[in-house]
Parts: C-alpha cells; sequence; structure tokens
C-alpha cells in the first residue's frame, strides 16, 4: 500500500495568537470598541476627559503652598488661575486634630498609630510577606509621627515593641491580648486623667469573666452569664470609683485631662468610625440571631429595635444623643457627648448589620443546619462553627458598605456642634485669612476619606479571595 503524501507526521509549532486578540489592543476592542455603542461611548468619554484634565491641571499645577492666607495667595498668582494649598499647610494640624492641646498632640497620634497594631493580628492572621514588609514601612512612619508631634521616648519604645512584636508569629498570635486591651488605653490616651478609672473599668470585665468560668460548671450557661453581668455592673457602680480613688492616692499614673469639645478633624472622625465599625459587628449579630428565634419576646425586641433605628434617619438619632439623652438621666448625671454619640452611632449601624448578616443566613442552604444538627452540635456550637462562618463570608460585601457608609456618616456631628474635618472646613472658611476658599479644604477632605474608604474595599476584596473555597 503506498503512502498517502497528504498525511502530515509531524506537529505543527503553535502560532502566536493575532496582535488583535491579546495586550492592550485586544483589551480595548473587547471593553471599549467592541460594537458602534461602545465605541461613541468611548470617544465621548475621552473628549470629556480631555477637556477635565485641560481645565483642572493648570489649575492644580499653578498652586501656592507658603502662604498664610487668601489674600496672600492672589498676591503670589497675580490674578493667574491656581491652587492655594497654603490652607492646608496652615491649618493642617487643626483639620487633623481639631482643637486638641498642641503639646498632648502626641497621644492621640499614638492612639492611631496603636489601632493599628490593635487591628492587625485580626485582619492579617498569619500576616502574608507582602503585608509585613508594608508594617516595617509603616512602623517607620509611625515614628516618625510620633517624633514630630513631641512624643516621650517611652511613647515611641511601646509602639516599636508593639510593632515589631507582630513580626514574630508566636508573639503575633498573643497580640490579641493587646487587641481587647487596646480600647482602655485609646480612651486614656483621648481623654487623660488618672489611668486607675480607666484600669478599674477594665477590672470590672475581668472579675466577670472569672464569675462566668467559675460558676459555668455549675450552674449552667445562661445562669452563669446572668450572674457574671449583674457582679460586674455592681462593681462599675459601686467600686470602680473608689478602687480607682484609692489606688490614684497611693500611684499617681496621669495624663493631662482634655475635654470632650476640644476633640475634632480627622481624628474624631476616626474614633467614631472605629467605635461604630468594632461595636456593630458583634451587635448585628446577635440581633440578626435574635430576629430568628423562636422566642416570640426576643424576636419582637429585636424587630422593633431593627424597624425603628431603619426608620429613624441619624440626624435624629444624633440629637437625641446631644440635647434629650440627658433629660432622662439623673440630675447631676455627666455623660459625655462623644460617649453619647458612639453610642448612637454603633446602635445606628448595628440594625443595618443584622439585616445585612440576616441576608447572609437566609442564602444558607438548610442542609447545613441540618448538618450541624447531625453532628450533635448545640445551637451555639453549630452558630460558632458551621453556620455564622459561612454567612459572614457571604455577606462580605455588605458588611463592608455598611463600614463605609459609617465611616462617611461621622461627618453629620457637625450638626450637633462637635467640629470634625468637614465642620472644621466651614469654620475656616468663615475667618477673615480664608474667607471665601473652597475648593482646596473640599478637596483635600475627600482625598482623606477616599483613602480611609478604599483601603476598606481592598481589604474586602483580599479577604473574598482568601475565603474563596469554591475553586
Amino acid at each position: 500500500m503506498s503512502e498517502q503524501s497528504y498525511v502530515r507526521d509531524e506537529m505543527l509549532p503553535e502560532l502566536p495568537p493575532p496582535a488583535t486578540e491579546v495586550g492592550v489592543i485586544g483589551w480595548m476592542r473587547e471593553n471599549l470598541f467592541s460594537g458602534w455603542l461602545n465605541t461613541i461611548l468611548t470617544l465621548a468619554g475621552i473628549v470629556i476627559v480631555y477637556f477635565a484634565v485641560a481645565a483642572a491641571l493648570p489649575w492644580f499645577l499653578n498652586s501656592v503652598w507658603n502662604a498664610n492666607s487668601l489674600s496672600e495667595c492672589r498676591e503670589i498668582l497675580e490674578g493667574e488661575a491656581g491652587a492655594c494649598w497654603g490652607v492646608i499647610r496652615d491649618r493642617f494640624n487643626q483639620l487633623m486634630f481639631g482643637f486638641y492641646p498642641h503639646e498632648e498632640q502626641w497621644r492621640p497620634v499614638l492612639a492611631f498609630v496603636l489601632l493599628f497594631v490593635a487591628i492587625a493580628p485580626i485582619l492579617f492572621n498569619p500576616m502574608p510577606l507582602e503585608m509585613k514588609i508594608a508594617w516595617g514601612g509603616f512602623i517607620i512612619f509611625g515614628l516618625w509621627l510620633l517624633w514630630i508631634t513631641g512624643a516621650p521616648i517611652l511613647a515611641h519604645l511601646a509602639f516599636l515593641v508593639a510593632g515589631l512584636a507582630l513580626y514574630y508569629e508566636p508573639w503575633a498570635r498573643k497580640m490579641l491580648f493587646f487587641s481587647a486591651l487596646y480600647p482602655f488605653i485609646m480612651v486614656w490616651l483621648m481623654w487623660g486623667g488618672s489611668a486607675w478609672y480607666v484600669i478599674s473599668a477594665l477590672l470590672g470585665f475581668v472579675i466577670g469573666y472569672l464569675i462566668y468560668r467559675l460558676l459555668e460548671p455549675i450552674m449552667g450557661f445562661l445562669i452563669a452569664v446572668i450572674v457574671s453581668v449583674l457582679v460586674a455592673i455592681g462593681w462599675w457602680f459601686f467600686l470602680a470609683a473608689p478602687f480607682a480613688a484609692w489606688m490614684a492616692g497611693i500611684i499617681p499614673l496621669e495624663l493631662t485631662p482634655v475635654e470632650s469639645r476640644k476633640f475634632g478633624g480627622l481624628m474624631l472622625s476616626v474614633m467614631l468610625g472605629v467605635t461604630g465599625i468594632v461595636g456593630s459587628l458583634p451587635l448585628g449579630i446577635v440581633l440578626a440571631l435574635a430576629r430568628q428565634s423562636d422566642l416570640l419576646i426576643v424576636k419582637t425586641i429585636s424587630v422593633g429595635f431593627i424597624e425603628f433605628i431603619r426608620g429613624v434617619p441619624l440626624i435624629t438619632l444624633l440629637f437625641v444623643a446631644s440635647t434629650l439623652l440627658n433629660i432622662f438621666l439623673p440630675p447631676g448625671t455627666e455623660f459625655d457627648i462623644i460617649l453619647r454619640v458612639m453610642i448612637m452611632v454603633t446602635l445606628f449601624a448595628s440594625a443595618y448589620m443584622a439585616e445585612v448578616i440576616r441576608g447572609g443566613l437566609a442564602a444558607l442552604p438548610r442542609g447545613q443546619y441540618e448538618a450541624a444538627d447531625a453532628l450533635g452540635l448545640d445551637y451555639w456550637k453549630a452558630q460558632r462553627l458551621i453556620i455564622m462562618p459561612q454567612a459572614l463570608k457571604i455577606s462580605i460585601p455588605g458588611i463592608v458598605s455598611t463600614f463605609i457608609g459609617l465611616f462617611k456618616d461621622t461627618t453629620l456631628v457637625s450638626i450637633i456642634g462637635l467640629l470634625d474635618m468637614l465642620g472644621l472646613a466651614n469654620a475656616i472658611r468663615a475667618t477673615t485669612a480664608w474667607n471665601g476658599i473652597i475648593w482646596e479644604l473640599y478637596i483635600f477632605i475627600a482625598f482623606v476619606f477616599f483613602i480611609f474608604c478604599f483601603a476598606m474595599s481592598r481589604y474586602s476584596m483580599y479577604l473574598e479571595r482568601k475565603l474563596q473555597t469554591g475553586h
């Protein structure tokens, strides 16, 4: 049988894909010029961007940084269009710290950098290599911030030791104890006064926990929780203040007290935002579980709270916290204005968080609950080990969106007299030196808020990729 010459006896080498299907050209054809409508929209977008950049770029490039007033800026510009960023340089400390005493500004800076030490073991466990490299840069940046604000050497050492501890994995896990202690450290740094009052408040939690561990094997979970909570409340109401005063007389450990009315700027927004975020997540989980409870009274209370909060604007709740809350308290009771706002912001966010988490719970198939029952797990173990981890993973986009909205809503506190960055911008514009300046202040504030919100968004994407187990 003769060989057939048209049958190939070797494989042809692979040819490269067409240049119009890969690379930049391929991406543009697929995303920008895939049809006549997309082509028209792309060209229109290019024209709009061109005119916007052509108008704004000279204004940005022709900037003045060294000026102490708007009139001085205009003299330097000599009638030309240009940005007067001198207002940012002149009022930078005020935009960051409000009216916090200048000689004490190292305290909010230390509280800010320690915040990242406290949340790092929670957000990254274990910390990836690229994060460790970035963390080294943050430690240097934090030490520089402390240095320029005149922080004592002890503050530098505290941040350096806490920051470097996260590089060693066994210590990084133990840094969760610092995360639990951080709220008390932050309160003492920000408000000052005797440290023993903060320590006595912390002791209430420690005593309650010890009572719970002692009674739980004997009386069961519910009775142990009730007794431990009552003991902790009794400590805070009757024994905490005398204990703190007694210890302050023996070992004075104080910082200069700072009134809440002097708080402001970015410091205030971060403090309210972080408190609301940290407090609203566990409260939202409890409310979501309560709304799905079979107990009628528990479900009714949860539904009533969630629907009431969702039906009332945050501004109304802030007014209640500012003016009406003291009316319902006993005469002579002093309830810090910032603490009242923190409580209201946390309660407001927790209602929305509960609905986001309830959506995650509803998305789980019924088989997951049945699997937990088949394993013999009780309700709380099933929620902790099977149900809630999956529900929270599903709810990550909604949770982060709620966090971002909460952080942006902190600007509403300017309505009740607390001057955040936006309130301070209005106050700066009302001064003689900077009366008439608009764009520079609001662009800077928008940029600062964008940095924080974009960081939260990127972290949510990182967390979704890390928890993605469907591949």
